[in-house]
Order: C-alpha cells, then sequence, then structure tokens
C-alpha cells in the first residue's frame, strides 16, 4: 500500500480517509468502484487523481477488511 497516498485529518472531511492533497474521500473512489465504474472512469470523473490514488484505495479497504470482526445476529 503506499500510505502516502491516504490521509485522515479531523478537518478534512471530518476525519474521513482523503486521498491526500485532496477533498476526494476513499468511500468516493471505492463506491464508484463498487457501482461497476472502472478505473478509467473514476479517473475521468475526479482528473486530479492517477491510477496509483485508485490502487491505494483499494489496498487501503483490502487493508481494512483484513481486521478482525465478529458477526451478530440481526433480531
Amino acid at each position: 500500500m503506499q500510505p502516502e497516498l491516504i490521509e485522515a485529518k479531523p478537518e478534512v472531511c471530518n476525519g474521513k480517509p482523503v486521498l491526500k492533497g485532496t477533498r476526494i474521500t476513499v468511500q468516493s473512489v471505492l463506491e464508484l468502484l463498487a457501482a461497476g465504474d472502472s478505473i478509467e472512469d473514476v479517473l475521468r470523473a475526479y482528473p486530479s487523481l492517477t491510477k496509483e490514488h485508485v490502487l491505494a484505495s483499494l489496498q487501503f479497504a483490502a487493508r481494512l477488511t483484513g481486521h478482525g470482526y465478529t458477526s451478530l445476529p440481526l433480531a
């Protein structure tokens, strides 16, 4: 992962992880990809990003899901 491409500061987007130097959240990038957009589509939507930004977002999400989670039954 390229941690230098992602940052979280309380004063930027309420502390959500963003692509460094932008106000574009990792969540926004992931939502576009989850909706079926390609990396090229994301880059067209956000011209200030690079392919490395998009890949860093995916790597960030992969690392987060690698942390331990417990499933709780729903009512």
